[in-house]
């Protein structure tokens, strides 16, 4: 059964990403403390420019439209992304004039950050704020950007633009509001002692993501609209906000 939404009001998106061109260069210099990184010492409000941009790992959920029942107030999640999302490289197209050609383009900060209720719980900026730190596929961590992709925790591959998408409330998803249980590249599943065991094939991050996504039903329109792509862009570190 689907749920029906009435009277929903769309949110505004917050972009936290970069463009491609923008994120051609490297990731920003971040001072770190020698004994501990800086997320875990310092909160939100006390970081430097530098130390807050960089905690956006590019996976491009914020950039999600979402529906709220008016009546309700309850939160969904659509697989809808804003139309400057490149739904490959999971970055703003024309990063510099957003909020320009997209008004409702939400800045993130420290003050506006306690009064949003609707970023994802893989969000680095909501992992921090609620003292869970950073997960192992976070850029900062891996040292890599791309883990945020093969870990399953980017819209890559699995997003419409709202060009094309048509009305929202046929795009209503779970797997925004879930974070994926992934293991870190090489890690073995833990086996329970006792318990019945087979042959254990390893799994890589992206395999377990598909499995734990937890997508409800798509009607055929959703589906084929998963298959629609964009120019493939090398991802780069995360970036700059305003």
């Amino acid at each position: 059964m689907r749920a029906v939404w009435s009277g929903v009001a769309t949110l505004p998106v917050a972009r936290c990403g970069v463009s491609d061109a923008d994120a051609a260069g490297v990731a920003p210099h971040v001072e770190t403390m020698p004994s501990e990184p800086f997320w875990a010492t310092k909160s939100l409000a006390e970081m430097s420019v530098a130390e807050w941009e960089s905690l956006c790992d590019g996976c491009g959920r914020c950039c999600l439209h979402k529906l709220r029942d008016e009546d309700t107030d309850a939160l969904a999640y659509t697989n809808v992304s804003c139309r400057l999302l490149d739904g490959t490289s999971c970055r703003c197209s024309d990063y510099p004039r957003r909020q320009e050609r997209v008004p409702d383009c939400v800045s993130l900060t420290p003050v506006a950050l306690a009064g949003i209720d609707w970023l994802p719980p893989s969000c680095a900026y909501r992992r921090v704020a609620e003292g869970r730190g950073l997960a192992w596929w976070h850029w900062l961590v891996s040292g890599n950007p791309d883990t945020v992709h093969e870990a399953g925790i980017s819209v890559r591959g699995r997003v419409v633009n709202e060009r094309v998408a048509g009305a929202l409330e046929d795009h209503v998803v779970a797997w925004p509001d879930r974070e994926p249980r992934t293991r870190r590249p090489g890690v073995a599943p833990r086996v329970t002692r006792g318990a019945a065991t087979s042959p254990v094939r390893a799994v890589s991050p992206g395999e377990t993501a598909v499995a734990d996504t937890g997508r409800p039903n798509l009607s055929p329109r959703e589906t084929s609209s998963r298959e629609i792509g964009t120019i493939s862009v090398d991802p780069a570190p995360p970036g700059v906000l305003d």
